[in-house]
């Protein structure tokens, strides 16, 4: 009864028999919240840690990938610069070769033309030398 009188103050006993202002009841349930809330904090730290590393590990493969992409940018463009250097070089060839051909065409005139001036020449001196 007198038990009762103090749980209905608010006052209790716990097993070691000492006097305690919370239900034992209450106070075991909170003790294992506590240890409850401890184990939750310990993975919640554990999770964060993963997480953390495999941020990490993302960001590395994200700039590698970049890194890679420029690279692959880098080197199409000197693809492109590349061809466009070709035709570049190929119009001066085909100019040249152009020219060329005009040069060698004005040589096989002027070399008609120098072989009938000799051919006139030989007459001409044929003719003198026969009319010695």
């Amino acid at each position: 009864m007198a038990q009762a009188a103090l749980s209905a103050a608010g006052l209790h006993f716990d097993e070691l028999n000492k006097l305690r202002v919370l239900d034992p009841e209450a106070a075991q349930q909170t003790a294992q919240l506590r240890e409850e809330c401890g184990a939750f904090l310990d993975k919640i730290a554990e999770f964060q840690k993963i997480v953390g590393s495999l941020i990490e590990l993302v960001d590395q493969l994200a700039k590698a990938a970049e890194s890679e992409k420029m690279k692959a940018i880098g080197a199409r463009n000197l693809l492109k610069s590349i061809a466009k250097q070709r035709e570049a070089q190929e119009q001066q060839l085909q100019a040249l070769i152009a020219e060329k051909k005009m040069q060698l065409e004005r040589y096989q005139i002027e070399y008609e033309t120098l072989c009938k001036i000799e051919a006139d020449q030989n007459e001409f001196i044929d003719q003198f030398i026969f009319q010695k």
